[in-house]
């Protein structure tokens, strides 16, 4: 669902870059509290990894695809504040590298599918974990849930925002119940792939799963008389590195990206189809970097899709995970100082 240039004017695309910086802002001062030992290295693996999944475009009806947004799953796996921040970019890297994602409009396109993908994804994510229960359980059924709300609630935004400040007029409630409809099928491969995603992550290493975080119960032990003690004096457990399944998880992004990106739906995504049918296509202008080698994936420069992939997660992988590092050091220094 990336907007393109031209779909909106110059005061919402102004006002949306303001919004998104300012949340971008937030979140690098909250992503402090989230960032230790475990999330910084897997802050780059998962913006890495969404950038694998969204190159895969999956068939939702006749002529239209879609694919993975990642707000909902990024919070789960890391916290809602590097969540955005690692949406964000993944879109800087698809906006500047790939074309893909108007310049104009990256302000438009961090709101939507970085910062209300994740608020809303992670705020359902809280109200069905909580009243399921802390379990394994609870923490996928509200994953799958928060993934499959997230994408519409983005796509309903886009239609305000359209309604707001968009190039061309539209018929709204048109425009909301057919972005709407699509991505309500859109939002059921996305919560498969959140739902998939996380359950895998909590079968090998569940305190890796920010949402998970104190899910085991607390060690009790059982008297002769029966009565239960909890054990609150043994000292924790020490934080095992994630160094090798972030290994493993840059491996799995690679193969995505640089094999499975052959076999995507060639199909226009939602929006494109939506704007299509409805007649506000045209208003799209072209991306100022549209003639660079790998625009659209390598089209432009005819790379092989799956070379532009693996370039595309090397260097998702190398800004993101710098970006955490760098933001792990200095809330580390802050607290020193």
């Amino acid at each position: 669902m990336h907007v393109p240039d031209g779909f909106f004017n110059v005061a919402v695309s102004v006002s949306a870059g303001a919004v998104a910086a300012a949340g971008v802002a937030v979140c690098l001062r909250g992503a402090r509290r989230e960032l230790d030992d475990r999330t910084a290295p897997m802050g780059g693996l998962v913006a890495a990894f969404i950038f694998a999944v969204q190159m895969l475009n999956f068939p939702v009806a006749a002529g239209t695809s879609g694919h993975l947004l990642g707000g909902a799953l990024a919070a789960v796996l890391v916290g809602p504040y590097t969540a955005v921040l690692c949406m964000a970019v993944v879109l800087l890297v698809q906006g500047f590298f790939f074309a893909d994602g108007g310049l104009t409009a990256l302000g438009v396109n961090i709101t939507l599918m970085g910062i209300v993908t994740v608020v809303v994804g992670w705020g359902v994510f809280l109200l069905i974990s909580r009243a399921l229960g802390r379990s394994r359980a609870g923490i996928v059924a509200g994953a799958f849930i928060a993934a499959l709300v997230s994408v519409p609630a983005s796509a309903l935004a886009f239609t305000l925002l359209f309604w707001i400040g968009g190039t061309a007029p539209i018929e709204v409630g048109t425009v909301a119940a057919a972005m709407g409809g699509v991505h309500v099928l859109i939002g059921i491969g996305e919560a498969l792939i959140t739902g998939v995603t996380v359950s895998t992550v909590l079968a090998v290493r569940p305190d890796l799963v920010y949402g998970a975080r104190g899910l085991a119960a607390p060690l009790v032990l059982r008297g002769a008389d029966g009565e239960m003690t909890p054990v609150g004096t043994a000292e924790p457990a020490p934080v095992k590195r994630p160094g090798g399944f972030v290994l493993g998880g840059i491996a799995v992004a690679a193969l995505l990206a640089g094999i499975v990106s052959f076999f995507a739906s060639a199909s226009p995504d939602g929006l494109e189809r939506v704007a299509e049918d409805k007649g506000f296509l045209s208003a799209a202008t072209d991306h100022a970097l549209g003639e660079l080698p790998l625009a659209d994936y390598g089209e432009a420069g005819g790379i092989p899709v799956g070379i532009a992939g693996l370039v595309g997660v090397g260097v998702t992988l190398g800004v993101g995970g710098g970006l955490f590092l760098a933001v792990r050091r200095g809330g580390r220094a802050r607290a020193d100082a």
